[in-house]
């Protein structure tokens, strides 16, 4: 098979190559799929340094998420004992996406949503349960909440956005460029904030005096924040707010001043969704159940970036380039096979 191989750390994605090394065999515990698409993310990135917290033993394939075809089962026993079978369309994620080939265990798996297609699919696994799981279970989002998402545009922040506003919440969404704000107002945004602006905060505040009707509730009820940002964002929570802390895209762990948290009587929830398989495993599948209902409900949709195609796997440089370059939006997917084929 053909796949990008890691025999020793890079300094960038640019220094990564395409090898052709033995395509696995069926293994007693884990099926054998033909990726169609492979999701890209910035731990992705990390890894290939070997800057990550988990690295392999070199030489690894790098990648995580992946859609494609089931083209063998497990080998322990009948077919009939598994979940899937010989040509279903799946999607999940293990180590070893780039490639045209991986072997994967069943509960790293899920169906594809009738209708999607690999390349949406492909971007589904980590965003967002991430998103359902935060915003739902954790911070228990209802019909009226004013939610505050940053990031709006990248792959959990679209997921949020869409999430959010089917629960029945009004989405402030902040993102640093025009195109990007843009993107999360087609994705549902009721308004969107430039976060670069130094004074956003007051944005918010007043976008929540002006619009938030009855209640004299000048900020919002849970912010969202994959990046960083939590204490800014405390400028503009209202009383008894949820403030979910997903991660730390812009590079920096804060330290919030904890005056401020009992003051607004706030809740301060972290998300570590990669760790439910491990600690809570009933609301993995409640999480999964609950993303399925908004897919056919059509309430949501994938997020894979559409303003530049990434075909092939030597694609796989490019995209994770433009990733950690933060000139994307959504879920940058490469399609593996091929954009005709991966679209099937």
């Amino acid at each position: 098979m053909r796949a990008v191989q890691v025999s020793e750390y890079v300094k960038g994605p640019l220094d990564l190559k395409v090898s052709t090394i033995p395509t696995p065999t069926p293994a007693p515990d884990k099926y054998l799929i033909e990726i169609h698409s492979a999701g890209t993310n910035f731990f992705d990135i990390l890894q290939i340094q070997g800057k990550y917290q988990h690295q392999p033993p070199l030489p690894w394939v790098g990648g995580a998420e992946f859609a494609g075809t089931v083209i063998a089962v497990p080998t322990s026993s009948s077919t009939s004992a598994f979940k899937f079978k010989v040509g279903d369309r799946v999607f999940g994620a293990t180590q070893g996406a780039y490639a045209t080939h991986v072997l994967a265990p069943e509960s790293t798996l899920l169906p594809v949503p009738a209708g999607w297609s690999f390349e949406d699919a492909a971007g589904l696994f980590v965003t967002a349960p991430t998103s359902y799981g935060g915003l739902v279970h954790r911070a228990g989002v209802k019909a009226g909440d004013w939610v505050l998402v940053h990031a709006a545009a990248g792959g959990v922040g679209l997921a949020a956005v869409q999430i959010a506003k089917a629960k029945g919440a009004i989405v402030i969404a902040t993102a640093g460029t025009k195109r990007k704000r843009e993107i999360a107002m087609e994705f549902g945004a009721d308004y969107v904030v430039d976060y670069t602006d130094k004074n956003w905060p007051e944005e918010v505040k007043k976008l929540c005096a002006e619009k938030r009707s009855g209640n004299g509730k000048a900020g919002v009820d849970i912010v969202y924040d994959p990046v960083g940002l939590i204490e800014m964002s405390l400028k503009c929570v209202a009383w008894n707010a949820r403030l979910l802390v997903i991660g730390f895209a812009a590079g920096k762990i804060e330290k919030v001043a904890l005056n401020r948290v009992l003051l607004k009587n706030v809740s301060l929830v972290g998300l570590h969704w990669g760790q439910y398989a491990k600690f809570e495993t009933e609301t993995v599948g409640e999480v999964w159940k609950g993303i399925f209902d908004l897919v056919a409900k059509g309430q949501f949709r994938g997020t894979a970036f559409k303003d530049e195609s990434f075909v092939g796997l030597e694609s796989v440089p490019r995209a994770l380039q433009a990733l950690g370059g933060r000139e994307t939006w959504g879920k940058v997917v490469v399609n593996v096979v091929g954009e005709a084929k991966s679209r099937l």
